[in-house]
């Protein structure tokens, strides 16, 4: 779309001003081919965040991922971030197990919320079979986006068994109350706890228990709440991760306590495209309003499990609110600046 010099300069004028222009379209041809960043990835956590690296005060979409690899060398976690989902820059090593004293092996699946003036990375690590195991879900924390995060604990926040969940793969999530939220669990079991305002502690509910079950049908791991209209979207990755059937599945209520009753599959494989697409979250872009999946893939062709990389999509709704299926692409999505509408967002029509 092309607007004259005249329209151009009142964009400048207003965007200095502070004022959003979200009516005009942006470049439709600037796009990020999947998956959108090198290397093996998984289980992308991502947010958008106030701010950028170094405290640029600009608003910013983050990913936090897994390093996949075999589990005695997940020993750290790296960020990637972009102001507009097409250029995206690595943070590496933001948290390492030589950083963690009760961190061995298998650091996984991130979630962090900000809140204050911190931000709060809740992890994975040690993958443990039994109770008897160190290991568990850690918090860490930074003053910025881009860390160096900091053990916050000495030791797992949660390190044991409950409700048959397996002390991994959290999301941790602010509701409209201020209240803060973690789901987490593996072996096809979700609990869900609450935190204390500087997540460094679990607060009992009104009833007097600490972790409530809330697994719905088919729920294997990776857990991701989404708030829209009024409802809650539980989220979750079944089948197998190391196979090609890996997938996302929802559900829908009205309160983040349940009940969650199966909606049906919104992510999937394409054997045309990749496999094993699952393991996800979501964002909602500040400027545009449209949402996105981030979610990990294993590339055509590539058989070892830690083979996976981060892709994002366009997640859409139906005019009553359900989660239509993905379509997952190579093309991947256009781009989205998070902030303020800038001129190379346009393009202009010379005189």
């Amino acid at each position: 779309m092309l607007i004259s010099r005249r329209d151009f300069a009142r964009a400048s004028l207003l965007t200095g001003l502070g004022t959003a222009l979200p009516a005009w379209p942006r470049q439709p041809v600037a796009r990020r081919a999947n998956p959108i960043v090198e290397g093996w990835y998984a289980d992308p956590e991502s947010r958008v965040f106030p701010t950028g690296p170094g405290g640029d005060g600009k608003p910013t979409y983050w990913i936090y991922p897994t390093y996949s690899a075999p589990y005695d060398r997940q020993l750290h976690l790296d960020a990637f971030s972009s102001p507009d989902l097409i250029t995206w820059t690595k943070h590496p090593r933001i948290l390492e197990a030589a950083n963690v004293r009760w961190a061995r092996r298998a650091m996984w699946a991130p979630t962090i919320l900000h809140t204050g003036a911190w931000y709060y990375l809740i992890f994975s690590a040690n993958d443990i079979q039994n109770d008897s195991q160190p290991g568990g879900l850690g918090v860490a924390r930074s003053r910025r986006p881009e860390g160096p995060f900091e053990d916050v604990l000495g030791r797992p926040l949660i390190d044991t068994f409950h409700n048959g969940a397996q002390p991994i793969d959290p999301f941790v999530f602010e509701d409209g109350d201020g209240t803060i939220y973690l789901t987490y669990g593996g072996w096809r079991h979700c609990n869900i706890v609450r935190l204390a305002p500087d997540l460094s502690a679990l607060r009992p509910f009104d009833d007097g228990t600490t972790f409530k079950e809330i697994t719905p049908q088919g729920y294997v791991e990776g857990s991701w709440m989404l708030v829209k209209d009024g409802k809650y979207y539980f989220m979750w990755s079944e089948g197998g991760w190391t196979g090609p059937n890996y997938a996302v599945a929802y559900a829908v209520a009205s309160s983040p306590l349940g009940p969650f009753a199966r909606a049906g599959r919104i992510l999937q494989q394409d054997p045309a495209v990749a496999t094993g697409a699952g393991h996800h979250s979501v964002l909602r872009s500040p400027r545009s309003g449209r949402y996105y999946i981030v979610y990990h893939r294993r590339p055509l062709g590539q058989t070892d499990r830690n083979a996976r990389v981060v892709c994002i999509d366009e997640l859409r709704f139906t005019a009553s609110g359900a989660i239509e299926p993905v379509v997952i692409t190579t093309a991947g999505v256009e781009r989205d600046p998070a902030g303020q509408v800038q001129a190379a967002d346009y393009t202009i029509t010379p005189l």
